[in-house]
């Protein structure tokens, strides 16, 4: 992938962290569910430092699950 591609996968990975962030957010839910996602954010913000596509992929699958209604549920 070119300079500028890497830079457009950036731009838009940081882009759908910060709608991710913030449909967490305001997401009803208890605040241990809200905690545990929010830790799955960061791992994948984290990951993008390093393996930026790799990085896309997961947050792709984690939008997939929010939109699906697929959220865990809160630990006991």
């Amino acid at each position: 992938m070119g300079h500028d591609g890497q830079l457009q996968l950036y731009t838009a990975v940081a882009n759908q962290l910060k709608e991710a962030h913030t449909r967490v957010r305001a997401l009803q839910v208890p605040e241990g569910v809200r905690m545990a996602l929010t830790r799955k954010l960061l791992v994948i913000t984290a990951a993008a430092k390093h393996d930026l596509a790799g990085a896309a992929r997961r947050l792709a699958r984690f939008t997939a699950d929010l939109d699906e209604g697929r959220i865990p549920e809160e630990d006991r």
